[in-house]
């Protein structure tokens, strides 16, 4: 992991951010990419579940609730 990367689930709430990669594989890649998570894309968390699991995030104009595992598993870097 580069030091400017960090999980996506780390990213508070308000703070916007650049997707760098993506760690998983499988279908689970296949969702991410489908649902627009490539690199360059920019994503912002709005609002946390009061569990703290599921998080909304706004990712190219629609916004998309993400697990902690999920969301773990892209990196993104801050601009």
């Amino acid at each position: 992991m580069n030091n400017n990367q960090i999980p996506l689930n780390h990213l508070p709430i308000g703070k916007k951010a650049n997707v760098s990669t993506l760690t998983s594989d499988g279908t689970a890649r296949r969702r991410m990419l489908d649902l627009g998570v490539i690199s360059g894309t920019e994503i912002e968390p709005l609002y946390k579940s009061p569990s703290g699991n599921p998080v909304a995030y706004l990712i190219r104009g629609a916004v998309i609730a993400l697990r902690s595992d999920v969301s773990d598993r892209i990196m993104v870097s801050m601009p």
